[in-house]
């Protein structure tokens, strides 16, 4: 005997998917308005990170452009692995968040410098839940890390630290980048946690050092 019964697609789904599988004006039209779509969902993403890159205006659009194009290819290469678990614009906007986040990979990764100052840091306090009500005390506690992170880390340890810490690029999309695996990252995070965890705590910071430096 076969397993549960075969998803039922909702309406919107199912016309995706009908549209995008067969041929002529109709398919063409399906992917004309996937595309805007996904634009759009592109366009919010690379903005969310814009600051984080220090890319602005026609390099920042081309960057959501091109995640957009390969989406879209990828999407319409595997519409037929749809099955409906979630609604199809749901599952096609993974595949553009997926590809930003790789192309933001690829942008940081070439970049010659790593970018330790700014809105990243600023950020920190919200994504670690740090209490507002003691901001004085987390505020020393990331200059501390920011200096340790400058001054204990490798070149590889400091960019993998930041890239996942601060920038947020999946664990995934960067050890594709790197052309390694995710045990290799884990080392190496584990390395960096370590020597950071000593130089947070050879300053006094013996509280919510495992916290700041957790990830992933």
């Amino acid at each position: 005997m076969g397993g549960g019964s075969p998803t039922v697609l909702d309406d919107e789904s199912a016309a995706w998917v009908r549209a995008l599988s067969c041929t002529g004006p109709e398919r063409q039209a399906a992917v004309g308005r996937l595309h805007e779509l996904l634009l759009r969902i592109a366009r919010k993403e690379v903005g969310r990170r814009a600051a984080r890159l220090g890319v602005t205006g026609p390099e920042l659009d081309d960057l959501a452009q091109q995640a957009t194009s390969d989406a879209l290819l990828a999407i319409t290469r595997k519409v037929g692995d749809f099955r409906g678990e979630s609604r199809f614009t749901t599952w096609a906007y993974k595949f553009v968040v997926l590809e930003v986040a790789g192309k933001v990979a690829r942008h940081f990764w070439r970049e010659p410098g790593v970018p330790l100052e700014g809105e990243q840091w600023e950020r920190l306090p919200d994504r670690f839940g740090l209490d507002p009500a003691k901001e004085s005390e987390w505020r020393d506690l990331l200059a501390a890390l920011r200096q340790a992170v400058l001054d204990k880390l490798t070149e590889h340890q400091r960019r993998v630290f930041v890239a996942l810490v601060l920038t947020g690029v999946p664990l995934d999309v960067l050890a594709a980048e790197l052309g390694t695996n995710r045990n290799a990252i884990y080392k190496t995070m584990f390395d960096a946690r370590r020597k950071l965890r000593a130089a947070l705590a050879a300053k006094g910071y013996v509280s919510d050092v495992d916290d700041m430096v957790r990830r992933p």
